[in-house]
């Protein structure tokens, strides 16, 4: 209510974003990542949230959904060119790497929030968070297997994730896919019963066509022709290499012929890291092999690139009800400095001042309410001890200290209250 009466309406969060009030478990998921990242010699960077519409209709493609319908576009004022909230992150990546000409192969991380005008649910938001991977310029398939390695060691190992399975296919090079293209149509000619969605990607984006939620469209496509099946022999030579290292390294997968990870640019390896506790969107990691990006992108040569991408929402989703289980970083102890009148802030403002020297998490409660109130909030802030400076205090150099746990409380000297603390 304003002061003349008026009433205002509360404006609410947009809708498909989220308030984070506490971070504790996507701080812990990212710090683990960067752990591990470090340990297979990856650098952090960091990319624009704006980039260019351009970079992603070249880079995904005019008939991804992507860009076709859940790009957040701006208009800019003077119109002279159209930038957009990024919608993911690898093109961005190829494209610094375009413009900074780094060596390769150049093994690069970043995380942060992606935009997509999708129809919010169960882990899926309009503005979400990936943690991103990629390795530019290492054309060895060896370096696939590593990468699927390092994130299968991560879920299981550093975050403790067992019911989660690997899907794995392989698109063959470009020219296989090309091929494969005509066997495929040949195939939905003899076909007249699919839904309205598949006969458009059919014209546009054929491999889509496999993303169908159709129960009906699913069945047919279970006897569609398959990739792995048409590739040339130096892909199949490849395919069958990073099935035998990943055996080797014990990285259990399952072969998905459906999978296709809908973006132009993918081609050979492509994986997802599903769960069934997610529902319907069930992949919390996918990626996959881009050879040819940086090309499509502007640069004069192929350099060929792998990468990955995790959705922190859905890992989080995962994670939440065995957050017992995992290492979460626990609070510092805390400390809480109450002045029973205004006439003890300026002490309590010292007495803060110091402690925060001395690296103790200190809160100071300078509104000046009761004893019972602040010794309320107090607790609901998990305090550790509550310091009183009231008249005597004050005029004795003490604080009385009151473990929160215990209830015991003590008179010590100001200038001991430190090493008290740390004892």
């Amino acid at each position: 209510m304003l002061p003349d009466g008026n009433s205002v309406q509360t404006i609410s969060r947009v809708k498909g974003t989220q308030d984070f009030t506490d971070l504790t478990l996507y701080s812990f998921i990212v710090k683990e990542f960067e752990k591990q990242a470090q340990l297979y010699h990856f650098d952090r960077i960091e990319t624009p949230i704006l980039e260019r519409v351009d970079l992603f209709k070249r880079s995904l493609g005019l008939e991804t959904d992507i860009v076709s319908k859940e790009m957040f576009v701006i208009d800019t004022a003077d119109k002279s060119e159209q930038i957009c909230l990024r919608p993911e992150a690898t093109a961005p990546t190829v494209r610094a790497f375009i413009e900074l000409k780094p060596i390769t192969p150049w093994k690069v991380y970043s995380f942060g929030p992606m935009f997509r005008y999708e129809r919010p649910q169960k882990g899926r938001f309009r503005q979400f968070h990936q943690i991103n991977m990629e390795i530019i310029g290492s054309a060895s398939i060896a370096q696939d297997a590593q990468l699927i390695t390092m994130l299968d060691r991560f879920f299981h190992e550093k975050l403790m994730l067992n019911n989660y399975a690997l899907q794995l296919n392989f698109l063959g090079s470009y020219e296989d896919r090309a091929a494969y293209y005509d066997v495929l149509r040949a195939y939905l000619e003899k076909i007249d019963n699919v839904c309205k969605t598949c006969l458009q990607r059919k014209e546009r984006n054929l491999m889509r066509i496999f993303d169908c939620k159709s129960d009906r469209c699913q069945e047919i496509f279970d006897k569609a022709p398959k990739i792995a099946d048409h590739l040339s022999p130096e892909s199949k030579k490849e395919w069958e290499k990073l099935q035998e290292d990943l055996s080797l390294l014990s990285v259990s997968f399952s072969y998905n012929p459906k999978l296709v990870r809908g973006l132009d640019y993918y081609n050979k390896t492509v994986f997802e890291f599903v769960s069934s506790d997610l529902g319907a969107q069930n992949a919390f990691c996918g990626g996959g092999r881009y050879d040819r990006l940086s090309m499509k992108l502007g640069d004069s040569k192929e350099h060929p690139a792998l990468g990955a991408a995790i959705g922190i929402e859905r890992l989080m989703l995962l994670l939440e009800p065995m957050k017992d289980k995992l290492s979460l970083p626990q609070p510092a102890p805390l400390y809480v400095v109450m002045p029973l009148s205004g006439d003890q802030n300026p002490l309590a403002l010292l007495l803060a001042d110091t402690l925060h020297a001395a690296n103790l998490a200190t809160d100071t409660l300078l509104d000046g309410d009761s004893l019972k109130s602040m010794m309320r909030k107090a607790n609901k802030m998990g305090a550790a001890y509550a310091l009183i400076l009231g008249d005597e205090e004050q005029q004795n150099k003490t604080v009385l200290a009151k473990n929160m746990m215990n209830g015991q409380q003590e008179q010590v000297a100001q200038i001991d209250l430190v090493g008290y603390l740390k004892q």
